[in-house]
């Protein structure tokens, strides 16, 4: 958990981390050029999310100088840290180059080597998420999962060419056609719907570090459980169900069965 006597300060600062980002984004989004280039693994990164995250670590270095951090443009320092920040400025860049407000800021902390906090931004839509593991909140306001039927659920996800590449032995199909709807364009921000009660289960197939650790507070401190897709513990293997109890038991059932 989150050290107590550090914990409204802690949390006031990621959102100063996360009001840096939006500030760099937001001016981003409104330009009709975006400068893009394509990383070793084939993926796009733009301008904007070098320099968000620049500014995020450049912050953190002032302010916790004996902080970790890792962040997906500019890797790991000193991530043995007691306390380590985790930083992707922009998680849905695809999203973001045509410019559909659901590509998102995540911001985690873990201390001890766990995931303690995250924040969830999303700057054109001005929705910001934070979760403790205890608690959740949107915009101040707290918020808790849904729990409803299998048939009821509606299912939301990044990518569905990822889940048939990467997990060919489980039974998707069959889970979509239990399900009332399943939905794309999820990265971070379907963590966010799923954890305020908007939709239900959030299928995430292929998570870097910096992708899940962030979201993991939040999921949880809404009251969502979270493991693989197999049911076990997603820092081990990089793929997400989160879901409100009763559901996550009947997704996950269906996906083994």
């Amino acid at each position: 958990m989150l050290p107590e006597a550090r914990r409204d300060e802690l949390i006031a600062f990621a959102e100063s981390l996360a009001d840096i980002a939006r500030a760099v984004l937001t001016a981003a989004h409104a330009r009709a050029e975006t400068e893009v280039e394509i990383k070793s693994d084939g993926t796009p990164v733009t301008v904007a999310d070098k320099e968000a995250e620049r500014l995020m670590r450049a912050a953190i270095k002032q302010t916790y100088p004996d902080h970790g951090i890792l962040g997906e443009e500019f890797g790991a320092d000193n991530i043995g840290a007691e306390y380590c920040w985790v930083l992707d400025p922009i998680d849905g860049t695809k999203s973001f180059l045509s410019r559909v407000p659901l590509y998102v800021t995540l911001i985690g902390l873990q201390y001890q080597g766990k995931p303690v906090l995250g924040l969830i931004d999303q700057p054109i839509l001005k929705e910001r998420m934070i979760g403790d593991n205890r608690t959740a909140w949107l915009n101040g306001k707290s918020v808790r999962v849904a729990e409803v039927a299998l048939s009821e659920a509606v299912v939301v996800s990044t990518d569905l060419d990822n889940i048939r590449r990467l997990h060919k032995d489980i039974r998707w199909s069959r889970l979509a056609d239990s399900v009332a709807h399943v939905r794309t364009w999820g990265d971070g921000y379907g963590h966010l719907l799923v954890a305020s009660g908007r939709a239900h289960v959030m299928a995430d197939p292929i998570m870097n570090p910096w992708d899940l650790i962030p979201v993991l507070p939040i999921l949880r401190g809404a009251g969502a459980v979270v493991t693989d897709w197999q049911g076990g513990d997603p820092l081990n293997t990089g793929h997400v169900i989160a879901a409100a109890p009763k559901l996550h038991a009947a997704v996950v059932q269906v996906l083994r069965d």
